[in-house]
């Protein structure tokens, strides 16, 4: 991630290729189960559940080969060596009709819930809430909208009455909570917990913590209340339930200033510790918490950019941006924004709202600013440069495809400014 991140990767880079294999060992699994699914003997009720399921996580892995790469080679039949080894790749476009193709098949036959013992699998509102982020993404606003607002209407969702109690291994599974991997030891784990205690490797930036607003919902640069000698003060909710600041309560602790180096922060969100509890360190993938890829804030906060960039501002889309605030403690939006203003404030909330939850990096992408955020010297809470970031526009809004990828099919052509 570091080398991407300043700008020194090439098709060489072992991240392109691990993402590259892991979306296809997924979507092998998923045509396998499609493919030889009639040769099991299963009720018709059932043998759709599992179709539908199969079609949707197929749509989740093709995700990143049209997001990312630009296209791949697409396939959809059982695994086969001999058929799919040198198939050169397919567009953009038409990965993304499989992916939509794949999502409404899925809505019509998924269920709108499962029974406890069932938990974690994907349902009716997974996949109209993927749907909405591929229609977010590809910038057809209208249908993003609609597909929103389908979720909003069913009221199958809510929003969790606490912030930081979402994120609570005792609320896994709220009715916040759209899709999520479930943990399981040792397949699906992950190291969030070990990184805040021994890495501090994931950790908010002070561009992202001064980013939050003051509690009156005005930026600390024009903020009649913010006091640079209490910075955390009178700041939105939020950030505190988010990361961990110097002087702060956290694990029956008052946090130091030596405990979080690299930026001065810690990540707070995706841990499973406490403000007021002491806790020691839990081993690496043992945190149990499982990670949330869609959750009702991020559809309402699609349905607000949708709407906006659709048809400009209207009281559906003050309305969904004041549950999220009301939700954190914030006032609601001046009223009477312009659609250039509203567009501003919804971007805003999304990295705020959604901070640490790996969606900035595609939002930044795709709204086109890449090359001014991410082209920049990083400080740490000191003003003293930590790392430098780079972003090439004419080369890395996309990324390249791996390069044992194309030794091994040179029907595979590389993505430009990654060479041959």
């Amino acid at each position: 991630y570091n080398l991407t991140a300043q700008g020194l990767h090439d098709a060489n880079t072992v991240l392109f290729d691990t993402v590259w294999n892991g979306a296809y060992q997924g979507i092998g699994r998923a045509n396998n189960l499609l493919a030889n699914i009639d040769k099991v003997q299963l009720d018709e009720t059932a043998r759709k559940s599992y179709v539908a399921q199969a079609k949707l996580l197929r749509a989740v892995f093709y995700f990143p080969l049209w997001n990312l790469y630009g296209g791949a080679h697409l396939i959809l039949g059982s695994t086969n060596d001999a058929t799919q080894a040198n198939l050169p790749r397919n567009t953009a476009a038409e990965i993304y009709d499989q992916i939509i193709k794949d999502l409404d098949e899925a809505a019509t036959d998924l269920p709108v819930s499962y029974g406890a013992n069932e938990k974690g699998r994907a349902t009716k509102g997974a996949a109209l809430a993927f749907k909405a982020r591929i229609l977010l993404y590809a910038e057809k606003w209208v249908e993003a909208a609609e597909a929103a607002k389908a979720i909003i209407d069913a009221k199958t969702y809510k929003l969790f009455p606490d912030y930081r109690g979402l994120f609570y291994l005792e609320n896994e599974g709220n009715d916040e909570v759209i899709f999520d991997v479930q943990f399981k030891y040792p397949e699906f784990t992950h190291g969030f917990d070990i990184n805040l205690d021994q890495y501090n490797n994931i950790a908010p930036l002070p561009d992202l913590v001064n980013d939050y607003y003051d509690i009156e919902g005005n930026p600390i640069t024009t903020s009649a209340i913010y006091n640079p000698a209490k910075p955390y003060e009178n700041r939105d909710p939020r950030l505190q339930k988010t990361a961990i600041v110097k002087g702060s309560l956290f694990k029956g602790a008052t946090v130091t200033e030596s405990q979080y180096p690299r930026t001065g922060y810690g990540q707070k969100k995706y841990t499973v510790f406490k403000d007021d509890i002491p806790a020691a360190t839990i081993p690496d993938g043992q945190s149990e918490l499982n990670y949330i890829l869609l959750r009702y804030a991020d559809v309402l906060l699609m349905y607000a950019e949708a709407q906006n960039e659709a048809n400009g501002p209207n009281a559906s889309v003050y309305d969904a941006i004041r549950q999220i605030r009301e939700r954190a403690g914030m006032p609601a939006l001046k009223p009477n924004l312009s659609k250039d203003e509203l567009r501003r404030e919804i971007r805003h909330e999304r990295r705020i709202e959604l901070a640490g939850e790996g969606l900035y990096y595609f939002d930044v992408r795709r709204w086109g600013i890449a090359q001014e955020v991410l082209n920049t010297d990083i400080y740490n809470n000191k003003g003293e440069r930590i790392d430098t970031r780079r972003f090439n526009e004419q080369r890395d809004r996309l990324w390249p495809i791996p390069a044992i990828a194309i030794q091994e099919n040179n029907a595979l052509k590389q993505n430009p400014g990654y060479g041959n």
